[in-house]
C-alpha cells in the first residue's frame, strides 16, 4: 500500500510543482490590477449562476405551457407562462450585457498585466550581470521568458476565470440533476475525464518540445534579423547571403511547423475520440429520460430542464476540465518566466558600502587580479598587477586580445575577478555600491552604441540624474570636437540622429564616436576611461582630439586604452600589455630608449605610415 502511495505521488509530484508556479501568477495579476480584478470576479459569479437560473425558468416556462394548453388558455395560466417568458428574455438580456462587460475589464486586465511583465523583465535583465550575455542558456531563458510571459499570465487569467465561471455552473446545474438519480452528476462527470486526460498528456509534449526546440526558434529569429536588419545589411547584399539565410530560415521554420502539426494532428484525433465517447454516454442518458417521459414518470418541463442542464453541464465539466489542462500548460510555461525573474546577479552591494573618493588622491591598483570570462578556459588576466596614478593620463596599448578592455570592465564591476582584488584610493572597490562606483568614471567603449534620440539627449544621457542644461551639453560636444558634427544637422542640437525614426539623421563611425565622446564628457566623472577613443578618426581630426582632451583631463585620472601610438605618446605614462600582463611601462620617450616591444611596434608604426604616404597609389 506505502509502495503504491509512493508511485501515486512520484507521478503526480511534477503536476504539483508545477501548479505551484499559479499562486505566483496570481499574485503578479492582482499586483497588476487589483480593482478591476475585484469587478471581473463579480461578472464571473453572476455569470456562473445565470444558467442554472435560465435552465429552472425554462422548466417552469414548459409546464406552465401544458397546462395553458390543457386549460384552453385562461387568464390565470397565461399570466405565470407571460411571466416567466419575460425573466428568461431579461436573463438573455442580462447575459449579452455581461459578457460584454466582462470582455471590456478582461481587456483592460490583460493590457495593465502585459505592462507589469514587461515591467517585469525589463527591470531583471537591467539588473542581471553582464555575464549572462556570456552565456546561450541566459539567451534560452530570456527568449522563453520573452516570447511566454507577454501573453501567458493573461490567457491563464482567462482560464482562471472560465474555471471559476464553469464551476458554478457545474454545481448549480448538478444540484438540479440530483433529483433525477445520484448516478446522473457521475456519468455526466465520467464522461468529461478522456479530454481532460488527454489536455494533460498533449500539454506535456507540447512543452517538451518547445524546450527541445527553443535554441532552433531562436535562430529562425537570428536569420530574420540577418535578413531585416540595418546592421548586416551592407555585407548580406555585398555576399549575396540573401538567398542563401532565406532558405536556411525556410527550412528551418519548416520543420519546426511540421513537427508542431504532428502534435497538433495526434491532439486531435486523441480530443475527437474523447468527445465521440462523452456523446455517447449523453445519448444513453438522453433515452433513459425520454423512457421516463414516456412511462409519464417525469413531464416535458422535465424534460427540458434535465437535457437543457445535461448538455450545458457536460460542456461546461469539458470546458472546466480543458480550462484545467490549459491552466496546467501555462504553469508550465509560466516557470520559465519565475525561473528568469529568480537569476540572481552575482555583483551585489555591500551590506554597509563605503563612500566613493570623489578626487582620487592615490589612485588606481590592480593586486593579482585573475579573470576569466563565462565559459572560457584561457584566462585574460592571471596575477596581474597594475597601478595608475591619481591625476595622470595613463595609457595601455597592446594587441588585440592582450587583456586591455577586460580591465576596463573589471574597474566598472560590469565582472567581478576570480582572485585578487581592485583597489580605489586604497579602497576595494567590491566595499562600494555598484551605483556609486559607475557614477564616478566616464566611460566610452570601443564600440559605443547609437541611441536613437536628438543630439542633446545622446549627450546628456550619460548623466540622467543631474541638471541637463544646455550651456553643459554644449560644452562637453566642444570639448570632444561633436559641436563641429551637431552644427551641419538641420535642427542642431534637437535633431534626431539615427534613422529608425522619422526626421533623423543617420551619423558616419567617426561622427557618432564624436557624440559619444561627448558624452564620456558630460559626465564629468573624477576617473575617465576611454578605450580606442580615435579608432576611427583620421589623424588630423585625432590631432585635435588629443589637444582638447589634454585640457579635459587635468585635475582627473584618465585612462586610454588605445593600439595607436600616436595616441598614447601623449600620455603621463604608458603600459604595454601582453597575454594578459605588462611587460613594458614607462614614458613616450623613454620605452622608446629602451628598445623593446613598443618602440618596435611604433617604428613599424612609423614606417608604414611613411610608406603609405610615399606610395603613388595612396
Amino acid at each position: 500500500m506505502i509502495a503504491k502511495a509512493r508511485a501515486l505521488y512520484k507521478r503526480i509530484r511534477p503536476v504539483l510543482t508545477q501548479l505551484a508556479y499559479i499562486p505566483r501568477a496570481l499574485n503578479l495579476v492582482w499586483a497588476a490590477s487589483r480593482g478591476w480584478t475585484v469587478g471581473w470576479l463579480v461578472l464571473l459569479v453572476i455569470q456562473g449562476l445565470l444558467p442554472a437560473v435560465s435552465v429552472t425558468l425554462s422548466k417552469l416556462l414548459v409546464d406552465n405551457l401544458v397546462i395553458m394548453v390543457d386549460s384552453g388558455g385562461t387568464r390565470e395560466t397565461i399570466q405565470p407562462t407571460l411571466g416567466y417568458a419575460i425573466l428568461i428574455g431579461g436573463i438573455m438580456v442580462l447575459t449579452q450585457f455581461l459578457s460584454r462587460a466582462s470582455e471590456w475589464v478582461r481587456t483592460i486586465q490583460g493590457e495593465l498585466v502585459r505592462e507589469h511583465v514587461a515591467s517585469l523583465v525589463h527591470q531583471q535583465s537591467v539588473a542581471l550581470d553582464l555575464a549572462f550575455y556570456d552565456s546561450p542558456e541566459y539567451y534560452d531563458h530570456l527568449y522563453r521568458a520573452r516570447s511566454q510571459a507577454s501573453f501567458r499570465p493573461v490567457t491563464l487569467l482567462e482560464n482562471l476565470g472560465n474555471f471559476l465561471q464553469n464551476s458554478i455552473t457545474l454545481v448549480t446545474l448538478g444540484i438540479l440533476l440530483v433529483p433525477y438519480g445520484l448516478w446522473v452528476p457521475v456519468v455526466l462527470f465520467v464522461g468529461a475525464l478522456p479530454v481532460f486526460y488527454v489536455m494533460l498528456r498533449h500539454s506535456r509534449y507540447q512543452h517538451d518540445w518547445y524546450m527541445r526546440t527553443t535554441a532552433d526558434q531562436r535562430r529562425t529569429w537570428y536569420y530574420d534579423w540577418l535578413l531585416t536588419s540595418r546592421g548586416p545589411a551592407a555585407e548580406v547584399r555585398l555576399f549575396r547571403l540573401g538567398e542563401y539565410y532565406r532558405l536556411a530560415h525556410q527550412t528551418l521554420r519548416r520543420r519546426l511547423r511540421d513537427e508542431r502539426l504532428v502534435l497538433t494532428r495526434k491532439q486531435g484525433l486523441a480530443e475527437l475520440a474523447a468527445g465521440l465517447f462523452a456523446l455517447l454516454l449523453a445519448a444513453i442518458t438522453m433515452i433513459w429520460m425520454v423512457g421516463q417521459v414516456l412511462q409519464r414518470l417525469a413531464t416535458l418541463g422535465d424534460l427540458t430542464l434535465f437535457y437543457r442542464s445535461f448538455s450545458q453541464g457536460q460542456g461546461a465539466l469539458s470546458s472546466l476540465l480543458r480550462n484545467a489542462g490549459q491552466i496546467y500548460t501555462h504553469s508550465l510555461f509560466l516557470e520559465h518566466f519565475f525561473e528568469f525573474l529568480d537569476l540572481e546577479p552575482q555583483i551585489q552591494d555591500p551590506a554597509h558600502p563605503s563612500p566613493v573618493p570623489i578626487v582620487l588622491e592615490k589612485g588606481i591598483r590592480f593586486s593579482r587580479v585573475t579573470f576569466r570570462y563565462p565559459g572560457v578556459e584561457r584566462a585574460a588576466l592571471s596575477d596581474f598587477d597594475l597601478t595608475i596614478a591619481a591625476g595622470q593620463v595613463t595609457a595601455i596599448v597592446g594587441s588585440n586580445g592582450a587583456g586591455k578592455s577586460t580591465l576596463i570592465k573589471l574597474l566598472c564591476r560590469l565582472y567581478d575577478p576570480e582572485s585578487g582584488c581592485i583597489e580605489i584610493d586604497g579602497l576595494n572597490i567590491r566595499d562600494f555600491c555598484v551605483s556609486d562606483l559607475q557614477n564616478q568614471i566616464a566611460i566610452l567603449f570601443q564600440e559605443p552604441f547609437h541611441f536613437q534620440a536628438t543630439a542633446r539627449q545622446n549627450i546628456a544621457i550619460s548623466k540622467l540624474n543631474g541638471q541637463n542644461s544646455s550651456s553643459d551639453v554644449q560644452r562637453a560636444a566642444q570639448a570632444a570636437g561633436a559641436d563641429q558634427v551637431i552644427a551641419r544637422l538641420p535642427q542642431g542640437y534637437e535633431n534626431m540622429l539615427g534613422n529608425w525614426f522619422e526626421g533623423g539623421t543617420e551619423l558616419s563611425v567617426g561622427e557618432w564616436q564624436r557624440i559619444a565622446l561627448a558624452r564620456a564628457f558630460y559626465r564629468r566623472a573624477p576617473i575617465i576611461i576611454l578605450d580606442e577613443p580615435t579608432s576611427a578618426m583620421d589623424p588630423w581630426a585625432e590631432a585635435d582630439w588629443l589637444w582638447r582632451f589634454q585640457e579635459l583631463a587635468q585635475g582627473r585620472t584618465a585612462i586610454i586604452i588605445t593600439h595607436r601610438f600616436t595616441t598614447a605618446r601623449f600620455a603621463d605614462v604608458i603600459h604595454v600589455m601582453d597575454q594578459g600582463r605588462i611587460v613594458e611601462s614607462g614614458t613616450h620617450v623613454e620605452l622608446l630608449n629602451q628598445s623593446g616591444r613598443y618602440a618596435s611596434s611604433w617604428r613599424q608604426q612609423i614606417q608604414h605610415q611613411r610608406t603609405s604616404s610615399s606610395d603613388p597609389r595612396v
